[in-house]
């Protein structure tokens, strides 16, 4: 059986009509940056994030860029983000001439560790980032009471969040502001690259609508320096469509991760993702932990069951952070998922009997190790 590890094919086909007759109107009208279905999406995906203003942007790097840039961020300043993220949260930083501090993961949920964000704080230290890591909220309140205490900023990385809750809340309106990536694979993708930030502050609204636009409220009139950040018409109606599914599908995703706890539960020798107390988690990946992952890995490839690695290489490990000064050793949790993580296939379209295919074959894997 070939089970692919997202099958955005299958998406679209479901779709497909609604989709064509929202691009033919684009076309037909010509609003091909930003215009009516982006205004429209904006509207929709800001009431579904209970949050007052959506902006929506070119991918979701640009949006950790813009939120950071709109709240002054700038070189000499220092940003908090965990390790264990993709490497876009630190461009973020990196883009506004700031430095990235790294901290490492709790154990159980794989977010960002709130006693060590206070551990790590200077006085160069001027924001935090929050990832909802794999679609699970990172734990808000300690770190709310921390950028507080500091008054520093805090700010959500939501790329693969969208409709996830903390303590009964959507995400993306809990923190000063929040970042989203419509990235094709992400729970909510466009047809290529797509992005928006969001906040419940209106001047911050308004600052990121300017910067997203070279700097302006007004064509060829420029009150502060900008960038063009400008959603596409088309992936506006595209989003605009697939908004309108995309609480039956996280619904889906819900139920199917839960079908692989069931399936994979009695195997000791591999770690399940925990879904924490506080957290609606939208699993946009369902990543286990095994001690035997590459072997693992090759398995199900041999099965023609297609596989993630998230992530293999920590940040505080990459190249372009040498000059940071981490090494190996640093963040703990962190290299130990880069060393044991594996994600399985998980997307709204997949059947039961492909849950239990995936299941058995990592089953008969283990089984096959215990006999060995």
């Amino acid at each position: 059986m070939k089970i692919p590890f997202i099958d955005l094919k299958a998406n679209y086909l479901s779709i497909k009509d609604e989709i064509l007759t929202e691009i033919n109107q684009v076309l037909d009208t010509t609003a091909y940056i930003l215009g009516s279905k982006v205004q429209n999406f904006e509207r929709e995906f800001a009431k579904a994030h209970q949050v007052e203003h959506c902006i929506a942007v070119s991918s979701g790097t640009d949006a950790n860029h813009l939120t950071l840039w709109a709240l002054g961020i700038k070189e000499g300043d220092e940003v908090i983000i965990p390790a264990n993220t993709f490497i876009a949260t630190a461009w973020g930083a990196t883009l506004c001439g700031a430095t990235p501090v790294f901290v490492d993961c709790e154990k159980e949920s794989y977010n960002i560790n709130p006693e060590l964000v206070e551990k790590a704080i200077t006085p160069k230290t001027k924001a935090i980032v929050a990832v909802h890591l794999y679609g699970q909220p990172a734990n808000l309140d300690p770190l709310r009471e921390i950028a507080k205490k500091h008054n520093i900023f805090l700010l959500e990385d939501a790329a693969q969040a969208h409709l996830a809750e903390y303590k009964g809340k959507k995400i993306g309106g809990l923190t000063d502001c929040a970042s989203f990536s419509f990235y094709p694979g992400k729970n909510l993708g466009a047809y290529g690259e797509g992005g928006a930030v969001t906040t419940n502050n209106s001047d911050l609204a308004k600052k990121f609508k300017m910067i997203r636009d070279h700097g302006s409220s007004q064509k060829y009139f420029h009150e502060v320096c900008g960038h063009n950040y400008r959603m596409e018409g088309i992936q506006g109606a595209v989003l605009g469509v697939k908004l309108k599914y995309l609480d039956l599908w996280t619904q889906k995703r819900r139920i199917a991760a839960e079908k692989y706890k069931k399936l994979l539960s009695d195997i000791e020798e591999i770690t399940l993702p925990k879904e924490m107390s506080y957290a609606k988690h939208v699993y946009h990946l369902f990543v286990i932990q095994s001690p035997h992952r590459d072997e693992l890995q090759k398995i199900l490839t041999e099965q023609g069951i297609g596989t993630g690695l998230h992530y293999p290489l920590p940040l505080h490990l990459q190249q372009c952070f040498k000059h940071l000064g981490y090494k190996k050793g640093d963040f703990i949790q962190t290299e130990n998922l880069a060393q044991n993580c594996l994600s399985l296939p998980i997307f709204p379209e997949i059947t039961d009997d492909q849950i239990v295919f995936v299941s058995n074959v990592v089953r008969e894997f283990y089984k096959a190790k215990v006999l060995c």
